[in-house]
């Protein structure tokens, strides 16, 4: 099986790379290659920009493939542009939605691939909803064979996914010396954290697959922790015990709005997922690398490298001002993990 990842060096996609490669599934990646990429020898590098449809058309022309999967489509004019480029010419397309696109405020926790798409409180989520409209018409009206697959909060070892504050070593850098982290909410809503390895085998095993012609799957851990337990898990795989702050998701959009929308629009509600549709098309597939062990290996590829260690120095002082300003360092919201 040919198959062409446009991306393919990112978070989630990384992975997904690795294991088509392992799987002898053969990989190329169009992308303008200026990311470092240690998937040398496991993919081959189509150079081109994928949001220059002239020039990828010419690049493309003498390239067939039975899979493309886009891990950077994040608007419907990015859509426009693979429907033009792949339109009678794959036998499956994969669009990388995203779990943001459910409904929000939920009307309840347990989510499925059923569950309405509505996010009034996030422009990410809602081009990811129009995305998907756009590629429904395709599949209804002239027989676009689109697959969707939705994600969640989704990491490897270079992440550390925390709802304030960023994915780099910055909250993990705050623990360590002995700073306050703020959590939003009251830290007991539910929330999944999925390792890419395990996210991997779900959408591999969707290449290819006739079955997965037209349907849309999320995929996800099935383990399920509140906000304060991914933060106390953090800081056991970081040697400490973090000092967690509450504060209101409104609050910290009041600070910073990019934040606030991602937690108004997302990570403020209690979700899990549920995952019976993605076990019946792949058969076998099992989520099983838990959180505790994720941050393990996450924590020992950061301490491998010091320049890997890098401190995002704006969001350092975002979560300062957040704490000095709002009194919540003093308020019944203070919580010290134990």
């Amino acid at each position: 099986m040919k198959v062409l990842f446009i991306g393919g060096t990112g978070n989630i996609s990384t992975a997904c790379t690795r294991l088509a490669a392992e799987r002898g599934i053969e990989i190329f990646l169009f992308n303008r290659g200026r990311s470092e990429s240690s998937l040398q020898g496991q993919a081959q590098l189509i150079r081109g920009d994928i949001r220059d449809l002239a020039s990828a058309a010419d690049i493309l022309k003498h390239h067939h493939f039975d899979v493309v999967v886009d891990w950077v489509a994040y608007t419907p004019d990015h859509i426009e542009t693979d429907i033009s480029l792949f339109a009678g010419r794959v036998r499956q397309y994969v669009f990388i939605s995203s779990a943001a696109a459910y409904q929000k405020p939920p009307h309840h926790y347990l989510v499925t691939e059923s569950t309405p798409l509505e996010n009034p409180f996030w422009q990410y989520g809602r081009d990811k909803i129009a995305c998907e409209e756009r590629l429904d018409r395709a599949r209804r009206d002239d027989g676009f064979p689109v697959t969707i697959v939705r994600p969640s909060l989704t990491y490897g070892e270079t992440w550390i996914p925390c709802a304030v504050g960023g994915h780099d070593y910055t909250v993990v850098d705050r623990m360590r010396r002995g700073k306050k982290i703020v959590v939003h909410g009251d830290g007991q809503s539910l929330w999944t954290v999925t390792h890419n390895s395990d996210f991997a085998k779900g959408l591999i095993g969707l290449l290819g697959n006739e079955r997965a012609i037209g349907e849309k799957y999320h995929i996800t851990s099935d383990e399920v922790l509140t906000w304060d337990r991914i933060y106390k898990t953090i800081g056991v795989a970081a040697g400490v015990e973090p000092e967690l702050i509450h504060v209101p998701s409104e609050v910290i959009a009041a600070f910073d709005a990019r934040t606030g929308a991602s937690l108004l629009g997302d990570k403020q509600y209690s979700l899990v997922y549920d995952n019976s549709k993605i076990k019946r098309a792949v058969p076998g597939f099992e989520a099983i690398v838990s959180f505790a062990e994720g941050m393990r290996r996450s924590l020992a590829w950061f301490d491998a490298d010091p320049r890997r260690r890098t401190v995002n120095d704006e969001a350092n002082a975002m979560i300062d001002r957040m704490i000095s300003g709002t009194g919540y360092s003093t308020s019944k919201f203070h919580s010290s993990a134990r």
